[in-house]
């Protein structure tokens, strides 16, 4: 057999050896890329981090989990936010309440998952009467919340395994949007019962920030949506939720988990809160990597996968 029919039954690569390590460096390079750990960015600087770190943006540098614990001793309301199918994000917010545990065995939780009008079940759940299953069909789970329970179960697992104080932090999900739709004033009475005593609609970067989402999202609307109406059911939502922490605080400390969009610049609930209570507290903000935030959006950044 000729050696030009060598190389054709060999392949390509055989015939033209050059090809062959050039194939490789570009492979080798393509594989450097994508198992490169990827890092959050942060606005406005060349500063990125990896997921675990924990930054402490009044320092604008990385600290340790015993530092952060340290520094928020001094706070009554710990805020840890979410993006809510981010099971890291979840992981975070048990293990910050099992350290603040130790300190405070009456730690309270508040949680966004949980309307104020499921506060029997919640307390049935606290008190370890109620196995998943029932608490799941009592709470109306995946008619309420809808997001997959296994990303909460460590969380409330614990929760009634201490026998901590679980508290819904919510309004009904049906009353957005009929303030959306319809605005305040069409509310029935027994809908308008939900409503916190106080309502704030003044914060211009809160107002700038829920424009933004509305000019993204009017699109979905079927009705003729006013952006007041938008505005003031957000902050509806805001400020019940800021209501329901000042009214389940007493001398406790509590964790609040809820959406990183209600926690984020302390706009949403922090400052709400703050206003009825003028107890400390402390935002932790999980933000995965490939993402970019800015510096100020909480007191902590905690990066996640």
């Amino acid at each position: 057999m000729k050696v030009e029919n060598i190389r054709q039954t060999t392949g390509p690569f055989t015939a033209q050896p050059g090809f062959l390590w050039a194939g490789l460096i570009i492979l080798i390079i393509l594989w450097g890329c994508a198992v490169a750990p990827s890092k959050l960015n942060i606005r406005d600087t060349s500063d990125a981090f990896e997921a675990g770190t924990i930054i402490s943006t009044q320092k604008a540098a990385a600290v340790s989990f015993a530092e952060l614990l340290e520094d928020i001793e001094t706070s009554r309301v710990i805020y840890v936010g979410e993006m809510h199918t981010n099971q890291d994000d979840h992981r975070i917010q048990k293990e910050v309440i099992q350290a603040l545990f130790q300190k405070h065995p009456n730690l309270v939780v508040g949680m966004e998952m949980f309307d104020h009008t499921y506060q029997d079940v919640l307390d049935q759940w606290s008190a370890g009467k109620l196995e998943k299953k029932e608490f799941l069909q009592k709470v109306h789970w995946y008619a309420n919340w809808r997001y997959d329970f296994s990303l909460y179960q460590n969380i409330l697992e614990f929760i009634k395994e201490h026998r901590l104080r679980l508290v819904g932090l919510n309004i009904p999900n049906y009353i957005p949007p009929r303030i959306r739709e319809g605005g305040i004033n069409n509310l029935r009475d027994d809908e308008k019962d939900h409503l916190p005593q106080q309502m704030d609609m003044s914060n211009t970067a809160h107002r700038d920030y829920v424009q933004k989402v509305f000019e993204n999202h009017r699109h979905h609307f079927r009705g003729d949506v006013e952006f007041e109406d938008f505005y003031a059911a957000q902050s509806v939502w805001e400020d019940a939720m800021a209501e329901a922490i000042a009214e389940n605080l007493n001398t406790d400390v509590m964790v609040v988990l809820a959406g990183n969009g209600h926690i984020q610049f302390k706009y949403g609930i922090p400052d709400r809160a703050y206003k009825r209570t003028g107890a400390a507290f402390t935002t932790i903000y999980p933000a995965s990597v490939g993402s970019e935030v800015a510096l100020d959006v909480a007191d902590y950044i905690w990066v996640t996968k």
